[in-house]
């Protein structure tokens, strides 16, 4: 029987398997563990390895309850089909982003977009938009008929007009499995993203996690790698933030606005959670036809420390941003062996600047900009984007922070902070600032629902800045 005073969580990396073995008492990490991702073979032979790692430090782990999550085997690809390229579709890829996705495509009807082009998208999960509440039915009904016309076969989460999601449904039945959710955008100016997320975290548990055969066995308790996995690891983190940020009741709060930019060797991935203030919204010229969220996740595919160190360079070049003067050399070299690590202080210094970029980049992207306009009514401020000013903490994750020298989080976040940042950039201005050395958003997430007093004290670790 498992021991009901401890608790493994585990995330199946892309690249490594971390695991942490958590006190549900108190919500204190016992013992940390890492591995790689044994995709080769067996992902559960990397989970073995760091199983026996973290019960070397406490035998309770051999028998303690596992929550997990997974990226292995590339994660979770979602390609969106909606209507209006700057509404529903453009709703549909925020939503996917925040479900724990990596969008792999976007097919918008007004363009004319090529179904064809699904298959060499290879999606996991389709999320079907289109239409509001009680609006055009064809709006979402062509988007179920283009997929039938396609040959799609995959799994299909529908998330438009309600009104006509039985009928796209019925046109899909028997050449896809389908789940219905609320509509993304019940009425234009409203972003509603809870029941397509929970949608689409049905569907990689059901048919994502199985259908890449990553494990073929069981662990020693009899066990299968779906049994242990609770969904995608973005999508965990999220729910993490969201936890950190929000709290669990007036005894137990939260941290306030939070932010976390973590830093990874593809890509470099935000979370946010931001009360949005409706006065500051709707103060600005013209208000957004989707609206901003609260939680929101971006994905920046094109900038990272190895496969994206390239394109990383390249854009903080582009950006007029400091300090990436002389770095192609290098960033190439990252580029070609991503399993490089730095072995001396110049180095270190290289793989600093590299995230210093990656993070800058991602940041701004994440909270888009503030500028004057002159409009009929005057001289406006119009913002896009998030508006990160008014954070409370900024956490910073990522092996090059996790692993770096003392006071890396101050210089690779340097730039990405303060009242001095040139060119109306919405970040964050005078936030705590700490580092989640020992990974534990993603156990936070993990037993948010089940244990929420251990994940509300085990987030409480980076409240305190460890």
């Amino acid at each position: 029987m498992p021991s009901a005073e401890v608790c493994v969580c585990a995330d199946f990396g892309s690249t490594f398997t971390k695991a942490l073995l958590v006190d549900l008492a108190d919500g204190r990490v016992l013992a940390t563990a890492s591995a790689p991702t044994t995709i080769g073979t067996d992902v559960l032979d990397g989970y073995d390895a760091c199983l026996a790692e973290l019960a070397a430090t406490d035998p309770r782990a051999e028998t303690a309850a596992v929550l997990a999550c997974s990226s292995a085997g590339g994660g979770l690809r979602i390609a969106v089909v909606g209507n209006e390229e700057l509404v529903t579709a453009e709703a549909g890829r925020r939503v996917a982003l925040s479900s724990g996705g990596k969008v792999v495509g976007v097919l918008a009807l007004s363009r004319d977009d090529d179904f064809a082009d699904l298959a060499g998208w290879e999606p996991d999960v389709v999320l079907l938009t289109g239409g509001t509440d009680g609006g055009n039915p064809d709006a979402l009904l062509d988007g179920a008929r283009g997929l039938a016309d396609a040959g799609w076969d995959g799994p299909v989460v529908i998330a438009g007009n309600v009104e006509a999601r039985d009928e796209a449904a019925e046109i899909l039945r028997g050449r896809a499995p389908c789940v219905l959710a609320e509509n993304v955008v019940p009425r234009i100016g409203v972003l509603a993203p809870d029941g397509a997320r929970a949608a689409i975290r049905e569907m990689f548990l059901e048919h994502v996690i199985g259908g890449k055969h990553l494990s073929s066995r069981t662990t020693a308790r009899g066990e299968t790698f779906l049994d242990l996995v609770r969904g995608a690891t973005p999508d965990i983190v999220l729910r993490g933030v969201e936890l950190l940020a929000r709290g669990l009741d007036e005894a137990r709060p939260g941290a306030g606005d939070v932010v976390v930019v973590d830093v990874g060797g593809a890509t470099t991935d935000v979370h946010s959670v931001v009360e949005v203030d409706a006065e500051t919204r709707d103060s600005g010229l013209s208000r957004e036809v989707v609206a901003t969220t609260p939680v929101t996740r971006t994905v920046e595919g094109d900038l990272g420390m190895r496969w994206s160190a390239v394109s990383t360079v390249a854009a903080a070049a582009e950006a007029g941003l400091p300090g990436v003067e002389g770095l192609a050399e290098p960033a190439a070299a990252r580029r070609a062996d991503p399993s490089y690590l730095p072995l001396d202080e110049t180095a270190r210094d290289v793989d600093e600047a590299i995230a210093r970029a990656a993070a800058a980049l991602a940041l701004r992207r994440h909270a888009g900009r503030a500028k004057v306009v002159v409009s009929p009514e005057g001289r406006v401020v119009e913002r896009t984007g998030k508006d990160l000013r008014e954070v409370d903490l900024l956490v910073g994750s990522g092996g090059v922070l996790r692993h770096g020298r003392p006071g890396v989080a101050d210089r690779v976040l340097a730039g990405s902070t303060g009242e001095a940042v040139d060119g109306g950039w919405q970040l964050p201005r005078n936030p705590a600032v700490v580092v989640d050395a020992d990974y534990v958003l993603a156990g936070v997430g993990l037993l948010a629902e089940d244990h929420p007093r251990a994940a509300h004290a085990l987030a409480a670790t980076l409240r305190s800045g460890g």
